[in-house]
């Protein structure tokens, strides 16, 4: 198809995203490479030659430092990430891609504005994942958290609490049990429509769990305040992802011992904005350039 549109519409650009799209969009690359420029997102574990544009989190490169090396059986390291260092045509973005920006949350902030504007401030968004084999943790987690809440809850306005779909049962029935009758917490019951994008507009702060690369991303986005409980049960590459989020002044940990009115910013992660403007750069170089 590309080659036989070529010459009426011009390029095709093919953006790709996750494992399973991986050799398919390394064999349009393969046959028609100059019909074509292909864009990988999340890091493909193979030859990063075979697209031409790869756009992944900079925690993927962990394993090539010898801290990540350590922790790889010898046998497993090239096939966990390619000895390759990333170059020209490498995209290392600080979290996870998705759609969250200043227009999103404007649309947000106005959609959701007449349930959210009456609530006390500062309103806190607590945002509750799953264990995942870096970040390995159940009902210890849930009761820790609950303590740290309990004692900020002096300082809080109201608490919106969401679990995912990955939080075990026995993680939500403890926060559940110890904060769902307090009247300054309200516990999402998992009916549409989901509140995440009001949660993002509206809250003064954040308090997430550090198992969610993606709800962490999210809420760093806003430059608002963003907590983060468990960083320490994690492991491997997410520990670099936390630690590069804390030098940065963009997460804390959450200690329990807060003043959740006291307000703390910092330029909003704006990754998804920025690799497609690398996008559009790639292509100029190629002559290329996107239809408005």
């Amino acid at each position: 198809m590309a080659r036989e549109t070529y010459e009426k519409d011009g390029p095709l650009l093919v953006v790709a995203s996750g494992r399973d799209t991986i050799s398919i969009a390394s064999s349009i690359k393969r046959l028609a490479s100059d019909n074509v420029f292909v864009v990988q997102i999340q890091h493909p574990r193979v030859h990063l030659n075979r697209f031409d544009l790869v756009i992944t989190p900079r925690h993927d490169y962990y394993p090539l430092t010898p801290e990540g090396q350590e922790k790889i059986p010898q046998f497993l390291r090239r096939w966990i990430t390619p000895c390759e260092p990333p170059d020209g045509h490498v995209v290392l973005t600080t979290g996870a891609l998705h759609q969250i920006d200043s227009a999103a949350l404007r649309s947000a902030a106005s959609a959701w504005h007449e349930e959210f504007a009456p609530l006390p401030k500062p309103l806190v968004v607590v945002n509750v994942g799953g264990p995942t084999g870096c970040c390995r943790y159940g009902s210890d987690l849930a009761k820790q958290l609950t303590a740290h809440l309990l004692n900020v809850l002096v300082s809080c306005g109201s608490i919106r609490i969401s679990f995912s779909m990955r939080t075990p049962e026995k993680v939500s029935k403890i926060i559940i049990k110890e904060l769902g009758n307090n009247p300054k917490v309200h516990i999402w019951d998992g009916e549409e429509p989901n509140p995440h994008l009001g949660h993002l507009a509206w809250a003064d702060a954040f308090v997430v769990t550090a198992d969610s690369i993606s709800l962490i991303s999210e809420a760093c986005s806003t430059g608002k305040p963003v907590y983060v409980v468990g960083a320490e049960r994690c492991t491997w590459k997410f520990t670099d992802f936390h630690k590069s989020l804390r030098e940065r002044g963009v997460v804390r940990p959450f200690t329990g011992s807060e003043d959740m009115s006291d307000s703390w910013s910092y330029p909003p992660l704006n990754d998804t904005a920025e690799a497609a403007s690398r996008v559009h750069e790639a292509l100029a170089e190629r002559g290329w350039k996107l239809r408005p």
